[in-house]
């Protein structure tokens, strides 16, 4: 990467070259310098090989922050001959930004591949900061004597950084560059793919998407010859990705696809064609379109790289002639026939963005700007009233929702979750409630960052709030990466909580939003670990108990995990099971029955077999797998073939054990003849 300029009048060439800086005002440099240590303390996620030395260089830097802040407080004005001393800090600051920078959004893979180069920017960014500090004349500057002594030491850490440089992970490199140089075809042991997804942290559809558009970006401001580059990088991220699908679809979330399979050659489901990927996701395309180089792509992929600014085709860097997409029907329809012949569903067409048919009026336009500038207010009272109103508002009609989140109320209505007022809290997550039955308004509200704001509400709002926090969970997980991303913001356990605690509504909520999320594998054992199980088998055991139909719906999804069944089976439940398939509903009937199935395809199976028979289940199945709803009498039917085979095994155990005592016995009584035989012809 090339080293950064800076902008206006300071400028900078590589650190091996003498620099040169204009003359800057004071005032002006000091606000550049706090500009410049904001938008640093702003990169903080650095999921990585060098994830210690990109912490280091960030929390080094951030220690910086009190001096600036002490120059940009000082009321003597900086001398002129000290302005260059800290514009060489500014250049320091801007390159250390940019290598940050790196590390926040670059590809995992392109870094370690690029080791040298990396290190030698890590030495580069050290040299500099450690220079630009070396020569700040402190007797002249307005800075108190524990800043001064915090400055020197982050000197020393530099000068330390500098001398003893950390030594890459010589493993993963050889890893990469050994899968990275083989024919695409070629079979990589399984033991290195695994190293390689644990310690890159691909593990999830968010982080592969992300890594494959971050690899396409790089390769594109590399000097290599992007085409070759980005085949193998490709190859090479597939390896991995099919690796991680295959091995373990709980953790990717292969429900994103909405089609049940995996890939690349494993016995687990069928190969997907590499014509049928999408070149950037890697992934079954399922809305195919074709870009003005004649390549086709995910079109919702495309469209994030061309919305990024990018006007090149990712796979073979040509310049686009336009950015028009067009349809491929001809792939689209080979995909669904493919799907089709193995056995599979096919893939459904994301609706484009669907735009209001009638926007709000001018004057509600003009009323909401008024309403979001009163939510920016210092006042909490104008706030409350704000969001209170906004929340009315939203709940009108879809014209009013499309309206609130094109003026950009969304964020404002994010950040207000967290404040200490309980009533502005509750208005804010009730008006993003709101705003989700809009479908497009449900991206705009997770990209917005409003999940973890949403599970602080669950957590600690008014009983209406989480209620109502519950509820828009439930909305936003309709979508199926969404329920990956708010699994993982850790809004299961304050779920289960709310279910167990919560008002007659609030557990209701609570309960379509769990059974929605843990439709992803992945939530099931977060659900089984906050223990969902006892709290889901008390509510089937209560008098007359209203939450039965949730209870056994959530519980037929978490028996499917292997955790669920081991905490359903600990929790007693084959005599409450066989009392509802006796007395429930038809619903609760095939959901009671599916349970059953999953406990009796685990890992003790003759146990709850044996104590289903013990409570009649039989004959119950028997009257389910005729008469009962079409799933009900699939889950009847093989619960019954199953208790058919265990009697079979049953039988012939006893038969092999009849068998072999009688083969026993025999020999016995022809000893015993033979003696009765002899003591008579004694007697004779």
């Amino acid at each position: 990467m090339e080293d950064p300029t800076t902008q206006s009048k300071v400028s900078v060439v590589s650190p091996d070259r003498e620099e040169e800086v204009a003359p800057v005002a004071s005032e002006e440099l000091v606000q550049s310098l706090v500009d410049v240590v904001d938008e640093i303390s702003a990169i903080s996620e650095f999921k990585n090989a060098y994830r210690r030395q990109f912490c280091n260089l960030s929390r080094r830097i951030k220690l910086l922050g009190p001096l600036i802040e002490e120059l940009r407080e000082s009321k003597n004005p900086i001398p002129d001959k000290e302005v260059e001393s800290l514009c060489q800090l500014k250049i320091a600051l801007e390159s250390g930004k940019e290598l940050l920078r790196l590390g926040s959004e670059g590809s995992k893979i392109f870094l370690v591949l690029e080791t040298d180069h990396v290190n030698k920017r890590f030495c580069e960014v050290t040299s500099q900061l450690e220079q630009a500090l070396a020569i700040i004349p402190f007797n002249e500057l307005d800075v108190s004597d524990e800043v001064r002594e915090q400055v020197e030491l982050v000197y020393s850490q530099l000068k330390r950084a500098k001398e003893r440089a950390d030594t890459a992970d010589l493993e993963l490199y050889t890893d990469l560059l050994s899968i990275y140089n083989m024919d695409p075809d070629a079979s990589v042991d399984p033991v290195i793919l695994k190293r390689l997804a644990e310690k890159l942290q691909l593990i999830t559809i968010p982080d592969l998407m992300q890594e494959s558009l971050a690899l396409h970006e790089m390769v594109v401001s590399s000097g290599s010859d992007p085409g070759k580059v980005v085949e193998k990088m490709s190859n090479l991220l597939k390896k991995i990705k099919d690796f991680v699908q295959t091995e373990s679809p709980e953790v990717t979330g292969m429900v994103k696809n909405g089609v049940g399979f995996l890939a690349d050659g494993q016995s687990k489901g069928p190969v997907i064609p590499n014509d049928f990927r999408c070149p950037i996701s890697l992934e079954l395309m399922k809305d195919p379109v074709i870009v003005s180089t004649g390549q086709t792509y995910e079109r919702s992929c495309i469209e994030q790289w061309l919305g990024t600014g990018h006007n090149t085709c990712p796979k073979t860097q040509q310049k686009l002639s336009s950015h028009s997409l067009t349809p491929n029907y001809v792939l689209r329809s080979l995909i669904a026939q493919w799907c089709e012949s193995n056995g599979l569903d096919p893939p459904k067409v994301p609706a484009l963005p669907n735009k209001s048919q009638s926007a709000c009026s001018a004057a509600e336009h003009s009323r909401v700007l008024d309403l979001l500038q009163k939510l920016s207010s210092q006042s909490l009272d104008d706030q409350r009233l704000a969001v209170g109103e906004l929340r009315l508002l939203a709940k009108r009609n879809t014209e009013n929702r499309a309206c609130i989140a094109e003026a950009g109320a969304i964020p404002l209505l994010v950040s207000l979750l967290t404040v200490s007022d309980l009533r502005t809290q509750e208005h804010a997550v009730t008006a993003l409630l709101n705003l989700s039955i809009y479908e497009d308004n449900k991206g705009k509200i997770i990209t917005s960052g409003a999940v973890v704001g949403i599970v602080h509400v669950l957590k600690r709002g008014s009983m209406e709030a989480r209620e109502n926090a519950a509820a828009t969970l439930f909305s936003l997980s309709v979508i199926d990466e969404n329920k990956v991303t708010i699994g993982a913001a850790g809004a299961i356990p304050p779920l289960v909580s709310l279910l167990s605690n919560g008002t007659q509504r609030g557990k209701k909520d609570a309960a379509t939003a769990l059974f929605n999320l843990c439709i992803y594998q992945g939530n099931k054992g977060k659900a089984v670990r906050a223990g969902v199980i006892p709290i889901l088998m008390d509510l089937l055991l209560e008098p007359g108990s209203s939450m039965m139909d949730e209870a056994l719906a959530i519980l037929a999804i978490l028996s499917s995990h292997p955790e669920g069944k081991v905490a359903i089976g600990a929790a007693s439940a084959v005599p409450v099971l066989v009392d509802v398939i006796r007395n429930g509903s038809s619903r609760n009937k095939e959901n009671a029955a599916a349970v059953l199935v999953h406990l009796c395809n685990g890992d003790q199976p003759h146990r709850y077999l044996i104590e289903a028979q013990e409570h009649g289940v039989v004959s119950l199945l028997e009257e389910l797998a005729n008469n009962g709803t079409d799933r009900g009498k699939r889950k009847a039917t093989l619960l019954l073939e199953r208790f058919n085979r265990f009697l079979g095994q049953q039988q012939q155990a006893e038969a092999q054990l009849e068998s072999r005592t009688q083969g026993q016995i025999e020999p016995l009584i022809h000893v015993m003849e033979q003696v009765h035989l002899d003591n008579s012809t004694a007697d004779v």
